[in-house]
């Protein structure tokens, strides 16, 4: 029997890796900006807490309706083009298979090898071949939902919990530099560990994430304190 050689690739980890970093980022610059910009308003520290809890509670379901009702929509929109793409097999498969051979073709087989492939492949599973070579769906880059939306919602919350937790343990006087710094440290670490894990540069990927997370904490707590003292 012949040994099958298997390998793993990081485009299998697209779907979860993307709502898993998208939500543990915007947990952490949510919540420590929120925190800030209440801070920076001179509230009470019980009152920046609440802030900082009501922003978790609101922003884990928030980030998991937008993701299931995104991802879905893909979703959908796959399903419908794969439907087509049966009803096509069914109505015409001496076409469809033509077409499957045009695609091997311009991809660079010669005439006669790329009818071959299109015949076997559509003997073997000819909506497979279809959805993978004509329309790019595959299994493991298919749009899934519910994983999209559960991921984004533990893992906000999981961000979202680091400065809150940093938030409950500072001293009142000196809550802002640190939330501040902390929070920047998780992300720089989070943007480090997600470019590793998407094969990319853990440098770019942590200065790319703490610049625009620095930017938009400055800027809620610039507002916090605006309105601060304006009141």
């Amino acid at each position: 029997m012949p040994h099958r050689h298997l390998e793993r690739h990081r485009t299998g980890r697209i779907g979860w890796l993307r709502a898993a970093v998208l939500g543990a980022n915007d947990g952490i610059v949510s919540t420590s900006s929120l925190v800030l910009g209440v801070a920076a308003a001179k509230a009470s520290h019980a009152n920046v807490l609440v802030a900082g809890v009501a922003g978790l509670v609101a922003g884990a379901m928030s980030m998991a309706a937008g993701e299931y009702v995104s991802v879905h929509s893909q979703a959908d929109t796959e399903q419908a083009e794969i439907e087509r793409e049966r009803a096509e097999l069914k109505d015409d498969p001496k076409g469809e298979r033509q077409e499957l051979a045009a695609i091997y073709t311009s991809r660079g087989l010669d005439a006669s090898l790329a009818r071959q492939v299109a015949d076997q492949l559509t003997a073997h599973d000819a909506l497979g071949a279809h959805a993978r070579d004509e329309l790019g769906i595959t299994e493991a880059l298919r749009a899934r939902p519910v994983q999209a939306a559960l991921a984004s919602a533990a893992s906000f919350a999981a961000g979202a919990i680091l400065p809150l937790a940093v938030t409950a343990l500072s001293p009142p006087q000196v809550l802002i530099p640190v939330v501040a710094g902390t929070s920047l440290a998780f992300l720089a670490l989070l943007g480090g560990v997600a470019a590793r894990a998407g094969g990319a540069s853990v440098l770019k990927g942590a200065i790319r994430v703490t610049f625009w997370s620095a930017l938009a904490m400055a800027v809620t707590a610039a507002v916090g304190k605006l309105f601060g003292t304006a009141v």
